[in-house]
């Protein structure tokens, strides 16, 4: 059977979710969900996230040169999706969704409360990749709530999500 192409990536599905926080100069915060994430480096630690040119969120990142990686719970779906949705810029899709910032420890970028982990990040570079850019960043903090209820959202597609639900092993 032959796949649509532009719909390839679903193959790779389920993805991980990450709702990306970021600062602009003047101080207006931004989030926007991504799932075209990977870690890249362990040594130093880095992670790559492809986004479209347009978004707030890049402009942001180009602006202060951070952002943070929150990884959302189960918990946090409809004001992950909340934050998809297109606000003018300046205008905070964090406080939009009711979800609640907090300082960073080693950047401007604002965190997630409500996330299960974050990664500090800096702006190590961008690369053309297609329809999206490549934003890799050097992440120079991370920590985790220690929640072990909390399940991270996995992207299928479309407004679908899974969570991880089954352990195996290879032998």
């Amino acid at each position: 059977m032959q796949l649509d192409l532009s719909k390839w990536y679903r193959t790779l599905a389920p993805r991980t979710t990450v709702l990306v926080s970021t600062v602009d100069k003047k101080g207006n915060t931004n989030a926007a969900p991504f799932s075209f994430v990977m870690p890249v480096s362990t040594n130093p630690p880095v992670i790559a996230i492809a986004m479209v040119s347009t978004r707030h969120t890049l402009a942001n990142i180009r602006e202060t040169g951070d952002f943070v990686v929150n990884i959302p719970g189960e918990k946090m779906l409809s004001q992950l999706w909340a934050c998809a949705r297109p606000l003018p810029r300046g205008v905070s899709e964090i406080k939009e969704s009711g979800l609640i910032e907090e300082k960073a420890s080693k950047i401007s970028s604002p965190r997630i409360k409500e996330a299960i982990a974050w990664y500090e990040c800096k702006l190590r570079a961008e690369i053309e990749g297609g329809d999206h850019l490549i934003v890799l960043g050097d992440i120079v903090a991370a920590e985790s709530n220690d929640q072990q209820e909390n399940k991270p959202l996995l992207h299928i597609g479309g407004t679908d999500f899974c969570l991880p639900g089954q352990t195996v092993k290879a032998e």
